[in-house]
């Protein structure tokens, strides 16, 4: 079973939620959050795998909240839900630790199966929301010396990987450009994130664009 917390300031909103997420016989809500501070309390209270977030909250936002969920001992996967779609939104949402980022617009389907997908690990922007608003912020190389020196520790193979997880493409997809097993492409992935000292896929594709492995338009 996933456990799910929902944090909007909205109390329509966090019941439509509710209603969509447990119509699924793997998912169940464990908690409800109406700001940020909140949200990080009953985290840490109920454990929950996936945290759907808005981003506009009182007291502490979305964006602060994911930082502050991040740094949790058993941190939830991220899942940034919000009505507004503006550029830096998903570049700071991920910035921050969030796995994935979908409008309020969502389908019930849509919404489901992002919970299933950020649980796995997988990065997920809504289809609206393209790899260009991403790239928008991150057309120069980070200026963080010690963050491209740690590209140092990966292997060759381990490089091209994590270009291709910075291009959006999936383990299977991975695996298919270089020829090898879905299985071999997973252990490259974990030894990437490790050695780098970050949590998912998400964090990986900040590192892709920030280094300068992965450029606008590639």
């Amino acid at each position: 079973m996933i456990r799910v917390l929902i944090a909007d300031d909205e109390a329509i909103v966090r019941d439509g939620l509710r209603a969509l997420v447990e119509l699924e016989p793997d998912l169940e809500v464990v908690a409800e959050a109406a700001d940020g501070a909140e949200a990080v309390e009953f985290a840490g209270r109920h454990s929950p795998d996936v945290a759907l977030v808005d981003i506009r909250m009182p007291n502490v936002d979305g964006l602060e909240a994911t930082r502050r969920l991040a740094r949790l001992p058993s941190p939830p996967r991220v899942l940034v839900l919000t009505t507004f779609g503006h550029n830096e939104y998903v570049y700071e949402a991920m910035k921050s630790g969030a796995s994935g980022f979908l409008l309020k617009d969502v389908r019930r389907g849509q919404l489901t199966d992002a919970i299933r997908k950020v649980v796995d690990g997988d990065v997920l922007v809504a289809p609206a929301i393209t790899r260009r608003l991403i790239e928008e912020f991150c057309r120069r190389p980070s200026s963080d010396d010690a963050r491209r020196k740690e590209l140092a520790d990966l292997t060759p193979r381990e490089v091209e990987v994590l270009t291709l997880v910075g291009r959006g493409l999936s383990n299977r997809e991975i695996a298919q450009a270089l020829v090898v097993a879905e299985t071999t492409v997973k252990t490259h992935v974990a030894h990437v994130l490790s050695k780098l000292d970050i949590r998912d896929r998400a964090q990986a594709v900040v590192v892709a664009y920030e280094t300068g492995l992965v450029r606008p338009g590639t």
